[in-house]
């Protein structure tokens, strides 16, 4: 298999019927999967000048942190309040039923310093408009915003029309 496309598995009817899981676990799995996924997202930031990558629990984590030691960054934590131990910011966003509330670490980000987000998926686009305002409101410059799928049915990128948005697999529905 040589397209990330390859690597996603398709549950119909989950979590409801008429929906179209994206199940992002089986490129996680999958040494090949990996691999193409990581590169993919390096070959998407090579050659931009930042300083940071930035990822959201949990698979934020798992797809930011190896892009960051690829290009030899720092990589910032955003996740759900409560679980940092320092002096945080944080920034609510809604959901599909009610809102949740992300906290970056205070000092993470020094003004001027330029971050792209890293994360593996865009939907709605919410979670990801609750980082930029945070990276935003330390002084951050948000250069690129990466992700592995977008489901662009859902469309996400018109919360983030001001921002470099790119994916490496993109689903015409939701």
């Amino acid at each position: 298999m040589s397209n990330i496309e390859d690597y996603i598995t398709n549950i119909p009817d989950f979590p409801k019927p008429g929906i179209m899981f994206r199940d992002v676990t089986t490129i996680m799995s999958s040494p090949d999967g990996l691999k193409l996924s990581i590169d993919g997202l390096v070959d998407m930031v090579r050659d931009l000048d930042f300083d940071l990558v930035v990822g959201s629990e949990s698979r934020g984590f798992i797809f930011g942190t190896p892009v960051a030691y690829a290009l030899n960054k720092g990589f910032i934590l955003v996740r759900k309040k409560g679980k940092l131990p320092r002096e945080t910011i944080s920034e609510d966003y809604d959901l599909e039923y009610g809102s949740a509330t992300l906290e970056m670490h205070k000092d993470a980000i020094k003004p001027g310093q330029r971050v792209i987000i890293v994360d593996d998926l865009i939907a709605t686009g919410g979670t990801t408009e609750a980082i930029v305002k945070m990276v935003e409101r330390e002084g951050g410059e948000v250069v690129k915003i990466c992700f592995v799928m977008e489901l662009a049915g859902l469309k996400g990128r018109e919360k983030l029309k001001k921002y470099d948005v790119e994916s490496l697999v993109t689903y015409e529905g939701a």
